[in-house]
Formats: structure tokens, sequence, C-alpha cells
């Protein structure tokens, strides 16, 4: 029960000045003690408010609050899609570090698609969101930089543009631990399904395998490398382009764990077993990856992390120059789908 009723015998809401009058305490006072985003009180007033505002029923209006403020409290998020573990991953994140400083989390899926990307931003933004994070940004896009021009706060995530605030994994160093990992099994053909030329992320880890290679004195060879979508089929379809060609690699490292799972797939049907014939490296670390009947060696991305940068780049302000891109480490963690070639 959160209503009263009033001189004329109509319902009204229980306000703060009800519980304030009742407390014999100032509005003010009642309204920080039960903000939930300050650190909880623990005196004797905080206790007798408390106690006060649960027997009234009182409710706080978070959409009153907001207004005051001039925000909702309320982030949009935008991703290609959540039928992508790491998407939804993201999100997931996004929302517990949203719950930590009182905000909610509104999602948006586009299908990684550009013209959606726009019609979701403003579908958000009409619903009163505070700022969007995307991690659909493109590298031949300027979208960010449209919404740059018209003053609204803005971060992307696992993606950048290399000039917006941006909260994305060190993609360069994943791929060349991936690589490096493989090198020091002793392969030296090593394929790479590179995912798409759009995403940074994809783009970035191609140049860490590449970086690998040259410090182990192996040119790299353009036959190896296959572009793809982020999906599984994609990965199975390169996975067998890659084994077709003349001189078949020893290794592949895909750049997220879709295209490594379909990889496996691929070689399965072409009669190929992994680790013995083909080692394979995904990217990400989802959860089903462990549990394959030979479980992917993969780079595990510190989603939380990368959460956390972003909404604190988003809310935080005052961002110094050189901190408008902060980078998270991923780990290399190794399972039994990369091995040492045969001799």
């Amino acid at each position: 029960m959160n209503t009263k009723t009033d001189n004329a015998g109509r319902l009204t809401r229980i306000t703060i000045l009800d519980v304030a009058s009742a407390a014999g305490v100032s509005k003010s006072t009642v309204s920080r003690v039960l903000d939930e985003r300050l650190p909880r009180s623990d005196n004797e007033t905080s206790r007798r408010v408390r106690k006060i505002a649960e027997e009234m029923g009182y409710v706080r209006d978070v959409s009153a609050s907001s207004l005051r403020r001039g925000n909702t409290m309320t982030i949009g998020v935008i991703v290609p899609r959540l039928t992508d573990t790491v998407m939804a991953m993201l999100y997931e994140a996004l929302v517990k570090a949203c719950i930590k400083s009182g905000r909610f989390a509104i999602v948006a899926t586009t299908d990684d698609k550009p013209k959606a990307d726009r019609l979701a931003a403003e579908s958000l933004l009409n619903r009163g969101v505070d700022g969007l994070i995307l991690s659909t940004a493109r590298k031949d896009d300027d979208f960010p930089d449209e919404l740059a021009a018209r003053g609204i706060p803005f971060v992307l995530a696992l993606r950048t543009d290399g000039r917006s605030l941006s909260s994305i994994g060190d993609d360069k160093l994943g791929g060349y631990l991936a690589t490096r990992h493989l090198l020091d099994l002793g392969h030296r053909d090593i394929g790479v399904i590179a995912g798409p030329s759009y995403a940074s992320s994809s783009c970035t880890r191609v140049e860490g395998y590449l970086q690998a290679l040259e410090e182990a004195g192996i040119a790299g060879c353009p036959e190896l490398i296959i572009s793809s979508t982020f999906g599984i089929d994609a990965g199975a379809i390169a996975a067998e382009q890659l084994m077709d060609l003349e001189r078949r690699p020893t290794a592949i490292f895909a750049v997220n764990d879709n295209t490594a799972i379909g990889a496996l797939s691929g070689l399965s049907r072409l009669g190929f077993s992994v680790p013995d014939d083909v080692s394979v490296v995904g990217y990400n670390d989802i959860p089903v990856v462990s549990h394959l009947p030979t479980p992917l060696t993969t780079l595990r991305v510190p989603f939380d992390q990368i959460a956390s940068n972003a909404l604190d780049l988003l809310t935080g302000g005052g961002i110094a120059a050189d901190e408008r891109i902060r980078v998270s480490a991923p780990t290399l963690i190794p399972r039994k789908s990369s091995a040492r070639p045969r001799p």
C-alpha cells in the first residue's frame, strides 16, 4: 500500500514529504537516506526513516527523481544481435555495471546493419536514455561522428573507430598471443579465419597474428588469411577453404569462438582430426567452448572490465585525452584443441 486519502477523499501517492513529516525530519534527509545510489547509512535517524517509509508503503518514484536531475538513469545499449553469445555476455556485464551505479540498461539489436543502428539509437534516445553504448562500430561508418556532432553522450564497446570514447579488449595482443602459442608448439603454416574487415576487433587480431609471424621470421601469406563473418557457418566454409590449399595449414586461428566452432565442424566433415591433424584456437572464451568434445583453446576476454570501463567513460566526465580508449588485456586459455604438429 503506497497511497493515502486526501481531504477530498481521493487516493494519492505517499510522498517523501509524508515520510519526512511522520519521521520528524526534513525532506532532504529522507531523500538522502532512501537514495539507493548513495552509501547506506546506519544511524538512528536513518533506521527510523527507513522503518517509517516501509510501514507507510513509500515507493521511490524513479521517473520523478530522474526528471528533477535532468536524466533517467537509463543507458541504451546497441548490439548486433543477442543470439551472438559474445554480445549477450557484454550486455549482461553492462547490466551488472549499471546496477552497481543505480542505473538501468535497455538493449536494442540491429543485425549489424548501419541503417538499423541509427534507427535503434533514435528509438532509445526518444525513450529518454542518458547515453548510448554501442558495440556495432564500423571502420568505414561516420555514425559516431554524427552522434558527437549532436552532443549525444556515447561510448563504443568491443569495437572502436580510433577517435571516439571506447572500451575494448587488447585485440592486437590477443591475436599475438594466439599465434605465439601455436608457434611455440612448432606450427609454421598457420591459417586465419579473419572475420569481417569492417570490425576493428577482427582487423586488430589479424595484426597481432602478423606481428607474431614477423617476430618468428615467417612471412605472412595472404592465402592463409580468409575473410568471413562472425558466424558458425562462415567458420566452417573458411576452414574448408584453408584445407583446400595446396600447402595446408597445420593450425588455424579463428578471430572469434563462433568461427572456431564452425571450423571444428568443417574440419570434421572433411575427415581431419583436431588437434592431431590441425590445431584450432578461438577467441572470447564463450561458455560452451570448454565443454566441446575437443575443448577449445581460446583467448578469454574480460567482459566485466570492459563493461565497467565503458560505463565509467560514459558517466565519469573529464576524460583525459590519453584515456579516451581504455584497453583490457585478454588471457590465453590453452585446452585440447591445440597441440604440437605431427612430424
